[in-house]
């Protein structure tokens, strides 16, 4: 993995960070991620499941892929502590 795609992965692990510490435990809307995080849905989702296979979040896609939500797995608190806590 690149440089360039390490760094957009931490920045959305970043953004999902915040979002937790403003509602701890509650998903996020996928729609809510991508104007947060500044990123086309189609980009965030291939993102999101980059960092699903890795097991730093949850993540939930409605029938067709087009919505759904997101939040952090326990190993992506425990990274996001590592990180930015």
């Amino acid at each position: 993995m690149d440089d360039e795609v390490m760094a957009a992965l931490v920045s959305v692990l970043e953004t999902l960070w915040r979002i937790e510490a403003e509602q701890p435990g509650k998903p996020c809307s996928l729609a809510k991620l991508s104007k947060q995080a500044q990123r086309p849905m189609s980009v965030l989702r291939r993102q999101l499941l980059m960092l699903a296979d890795a097991d730093w979040i949850e993540l939930r896609l409605d029938e067709g892929g087009i919505t759904g939500s997101v939040r952090l797995s326990a190993g992506g608190l425990q990274l996001g502590r590592e990180l930015f806590g």
